[in-house]
């Protein structure tokens, strides 16, 4: 009798065969001329487009005379409607999702669709292309080697205030969101809590009034207390200075003895010459300095 290889026909193995593809679409965050033509050809290709809002994007895909079918995927159907992407996803549809603008799953709801498609073990893939907080950082003049993206600040008063006050110690430049019925509230917040530090605001990114302005926090605050905030905004902010940020905190060690400095350290595990050394470090001194300070103040074998 002869044996032939055949194909695995477990249901891991037939869901591979059979699945679709979840294509996350970046679009243009302004010039139509920013669309890439892979993410074009995509959306003419794949079986159904999920858009953010499809009264939007009917525009960017008539620009194009794309003419694929649409549907609706937004912040407060992303559960239930994920589940029927997913389904549809299972049984071999490639599906294209898209924002209103930018690139899908930052600050958007399509980062549950994605988590979703993962656990279903549904293959996901971008296409890159815009993204407002990125092009922001380009241009602020600010320093892009380390930067932090928080979106939109939370809406609830006591998340809200938790975040400021982490991004007040935040020495990375600080990307932010803000739409214009909100610009001026979160301007106020942000001087109180992080004091005036250097801003560059961008509005209408890409587009023909494209701004962007380099100031600072109180400058702007103040110029928004008489003009009206129009459009959507990136606020690209300075991080804290680490040398401000040594300061403050070897400010914070002098209000403790160096003993109970070290015992901070060895209660959490830390032998006796590392936590030495530790904090020589914090405080901005030698490690000869506190070991000279503890053979004053405790037993001269330990610390040896």
């Amino acid at each position: 009798m002869t044996f032939t290889n055949r194909p695995s026909t477990t249901t891991e193995s037939v869901k591979k065969m059979t699945s679709g593809t979840l294509y996350l679409c970046a679009t243009p965050i302004g010039n139509l001329g920013d669309i890439t033509e892979r993410v074009r050809e995509t959306l003419e290709q794949v079986d159904l487009i999920a858009a953010e809002d499809t009264r939007n994007s009917i525009k960017l895909l008539n620009h194009f005379g794309i003419k694929t079918p649409m549907t609706s995927y937004h912040e407060y159907n992303k559960v239930d409607k994920a589940k029927t992407l997913i389904e549809k996803l299972s049984q071999g549809a490639d599906i294209a999702l898209i924002t209103d603008a930018g690139t899908p799953a930052i600050s958007d709801p399509g980062e549950v669709l994605v988590s979703l498609c993962q656990e279903a073990g549904i293959r996901v893939t971008s296409l890159p292309g815009a993204a407002a907080c990125i092009t922001a950082l380009t241009l602020s003049g600010l320093s892009t080697r380390r930067f932090c993206f928080e979106g939109f600040l939370p809406s609830e008063k006591k998340e809200r205030k938790m975040v400021l006050e982490d991004l007040q110690k935040e020495s990375r430049t600080i990307i932010l969101y803000e739409a214009p019925h909100h610009l001026r509230t979160t301007l106020e917040e942000l001087l109180l809590t992080l004091g005036d530090r250097k801003i560059t605001l961008c509005r209408e990114l890409t587009k023909k009034f494209e701004e962007v302005i380099p100031t600072t926090l109180a400058d702007l605050a103040d110029f928004y207390k008489k003009d009206t905030p129009r459009g959507e905004y990136v606020l690209v902010i300075e991080g804290k200075s680490l040398y401000d940020i040594k300061k403050e905190q070897q400010k914070d060690w002098q209000t403790i003895s160096v003993e109970e400095h070290m015992k901070l350290y060895e209660e959490v595990g830390m032998d006796h010459k590392e936590a030495m050394k530790q904090v020589a470090k914090d405080r901005g001194i030698s490690k000869r300095e506190v070991y000279h300070y503890l053979l004053k103040t405790v037993d001269k074998e330990e610390y040896r």
